[in-house]
């Protein structure tokens, strides 16, 4: 596996393989979720590229740049035994040189939850996955599902711009107790790690729900929202139910997405389930 800094070089290297290109994207820190993106851009294209980018444009003022978690050497090592061809880890500087400017800016679905609270937020995914996009001429691109209205938000921008690839969804991976992988999982406190179980607890609570006839989506709402404040958090910042593709308030629980988002003192988690 080749570990490339320089954007040039990538372009380069990507531009001359005849190989199907598969990218996937990610800030680093890699967990057993992006392991299992990788592992499928492994079994659906021949040239797989990690991006191992803390992308700062995704950050907000008083949000977690800094701290983030920055673990590059044992990220190599993790893309190497999932089968990786090249980790691209370029610094900011490589990403927005001097006199940077332009953006890419999906408009609609990231004015709402992530977007209103997090201002600025996927202007800055959406600018750096394309310039990804463009480095690596890639024909595949891997997304978990947990960040799922940033897969949304990429879905519509390569729809919108007929930029040549296929996102690909992946299955949110989860801890034997359920919590979703995160890589801000890292923060919590023995404590916090215990009380986040209610995320996912009240996201399968609604699930049962809806399994056993509920069809009001406030109702399903509610019994998921129970479940959370049970663990005191911090705060709830939403959790809502929406049509999967236009983000849309749900009209029917059949075939829509349930989202949360909460915080705790060390982290805020987000995490989401289809119910069908």
């Amino acid at each position: 596996m080749q570990i490339i800094n320089d954007p040039g070089a990538l372009e380069l290297l990507c531009a001359n393989t005849r190989d199907a290109i598969g990218l996937v994207p990610t800030m680093g820190a890699l967990h057993e979720g992006h392991l299992s993106l990788i592992e499928k851009a492994r079994k659906f294209t021949q040239f797989v590229v990690v991006s191992d980018f803390v992308n700062p444009t995704q950050f907000g003022a008083g949000e977690d740049l800094d701290r983030y978690p920055r673990t590059l050497e044992r990220d190599a090592e993790r893309c190497r035994e999932a089968g990786a061809d090249v980790l691209f880890a370029p610094s900011a500087g490589d990403m927005y040189p001097q006199g940077f400017s332009s953006w890419a800016a999906t408009e609609g679905v990231t004015e709402i939850l992530e977007g209103a609270l997090r201002p600025g937020h996927f202007r800055g995914v959406t600018t750096v996955c394309l310039k990804l996009f463009n480095m690596t001429r890639c024909r595949k691109a891997f997304f978990g599902q947990k960040d799922y209205q940033q897969l949304c938000v990429i879905k519509k921008l390569v729809r919108d711009l007929n930029v040549p690839v296929e996102i690909v969804p992946c299955a949110t991976v989860r801890e034997a107790d359920g919590l979703a992988k995160s890589s801000r999982n890292a923060y919590l406190t023995p404590d916090e790690r215990e009380r986040a179980l209610s995320i996912s607890r009240g996201l399968f609570a609604a699930r049962e729900a809806f399994r056993n006839g509920c069809a009001d989506p406030r109702e399903i709402e509610a019994v998921c929202l129970r479940e959370i404040e049970t663990s005191r958090p911090v705060k709830v910042d939403y959790v809502t139910l929406r049509e999967q593709d236009t983000l849309e308030p749900a009209a029917r629980v059949r075939g829509s997405v349930l989202l949360a988002a909460v915080r705790y003192d060390s982290a805020r988690l987000i995490d989401n389930l289809i119910l069908q």
